[in-house]
């Protein structure tokens, strides 16, 4: 490709998720902020304006069942493109057939990386627009690095990047660019002649080194946890929560988690009117609800009847608890918010699809959540929550979107064009 050519077709974002995964098993299913790692990849194509439809190619059932949650076109990778030794190369070649089979035509590709979970939307964006403007055959996201690099061998070190003899200070130095694994935009005729995602001229685009973090242990999906909520954004939709149902702890979320105790033993908590009008609304638009409690304490059940919305107390499994109660209902739990304040709700956080804390959680919770609100427990926490489960609904009801076209081998829509 020639710097004067210029990229013509769709831009199509391909998401290669197998369900083999070695170093952390089910590592795409894994959650980071509450979402799945590859609803993260979805949602950040989604978020980037110059892309037009988003696939996740995967040879795994449920990886396909939350990838198109998100929002992405299902195209499922025969047995001989998914095993360990398998390429991603193979798999875009493969997405590309497809597309080309369905008569689509794919001008720009970009290959995102659900390893990656804070891919940048804005970044990807001008990824794409180098190629779509044929300033380069590929681009991909980088890393500033001013790092001296060595390697070992059986002479002993020896600098890579550097002479060893010359430390020249930082301001000295041209900074070298490390791949963030996040992203690679290609123009897609020249990926197919080149067969790989690298050729003609390269471009890099820089990403924040916060954000360049690949996740292929234990220990660094942990590190991803631990920082989500410093980079938290608002690909998980925190302005607004989609969901059929709403499920809450009671301590610390309708509370603020303290009690006064009588010389009777007789306990007594402060709650909320706010709260009581929200649940009020919620019911009023047909929202189920249900307070999962550990205890058997009669303000809880008391509170519960005063709001008119089901109860569950003295619960030691509250996960199973919240699985039955939605299946009784024939709720999926990836339409259901649960929102906790401490580590007995880590099970119910881990099953929904809106993993909810106050601000005030334990860090664990924290590091779970999908959105952590702006008020505390026991002063508007749960008003907060139907506030934006209610928003969902209003948005919901502005209008149906476009009628859109689907390719062969995808199950869901086309992303509508920006």
């Amino acid at each position: 490709m020639t710097a004067s050519a210029r990229a013509t077709g769709e831009v199509v974002a391909v998401i290669p998720a197998r369900g083999g995964s070695k170093g952390v098993p089910r590592k795409n299913l894994r959650r980071v902020a509450g979402v799945p790692l590859v609803g993260r990849a979805v949602a950040a194509a989604l978020a980037a304006s110059r892309i037009d439809r988003v696939i996740v190619s995967t040879d795994d059932d449920e990886i396909a069942s939350v990838a198109r949650e998100w929002g992405a076109q299902i195209l499922r990778r025969p047995a001989e493109i998914s095993g360990d030794t398998a390429s991603s190369e193979s798999a875009l070649r493969h997405a590309l057939d497809a597309l080309a089979e369905g008569g689509v035509d794919v001008g720009v590709l970009a290959f995102l990386q659900a390893t990656s979970p804070f891919i940048d939307p804005h970044a990807l964006d001008d990824a794409i627009a180098l190629v779509r403007r044929g300033s380069f055959g590929s681009v991909f996201s980088a890393v500033e690095t001013y790092g001296f690099l060595w390697e070992r061998s059986a002479e002993g070190a020896r600098g890579v990047n550097h002479d060893a003899a010359v430390r020249p200070r930082r301001q000295d130095r041209e900074p070298h660019w490390l791949e963030s694994g996040a992203f690679y935009v290609m123009d897609a005729p020249g990926f197919r002649a080149a067969g790989h995602r690298f050729f003609g001229r390269t471009g890099i685009v820089a990403v924040p080194e916060r954000t360049a973090i690949e996740i292929d242990s234990e220990e660094q999906l942990q590190l991803a946890r631990a920082i989500a909520p410093l980079i938290r954004s608002r690909l998980a939709g925190a302005e607004a929560i989609d969901v059929d149902a709403v499920v809450t702890d009671f301590d610390g979320v309708h509370t603020d988690d303290t009690v006064l105790v009588g010389s009777d033993g007789a306990e007594l908590v402060q709650v909320s009117r706010s709260d009581g009008m929200g649940v009020s609304r919620l019911r009023a638009a047909g929202i189920p609800m249900l307070i999962l409690s550990t205890e058997t304490n009669p303000v809880v059940g008391a509170r519960a009847r005063k709001l008119r919305v089901d109860v569950r107390q003295a619960v030691d499994d509250k996960a199973a608890a919240l699985r039955a109660w939605a299946a009784e209902r024939d709720l999926p739990l990836h339409r259901i918010a649960y929102l906790g304040n401490d580590v007995n709700d880590l099970g119910c956080l881990e099953i929904v699809g809106w993993p909810v804390a106050v601000p005030d959680a334990h860090p664990l919770v924290l590091a779970a959540a999908r959105v952590v609100l702006a008020r505390d427990g026991g002063a508007g926490a749960v008003r907060d929550l139907v506030e934006r489960v209610l928003r969902a609904r209003d948005t919901a009801a502005d209008g149906p979107s476009a009628p859109v076209t689907t390719p062969p081998h995808a199950e869901t829509s086309r992303k509508a064009q920006p």
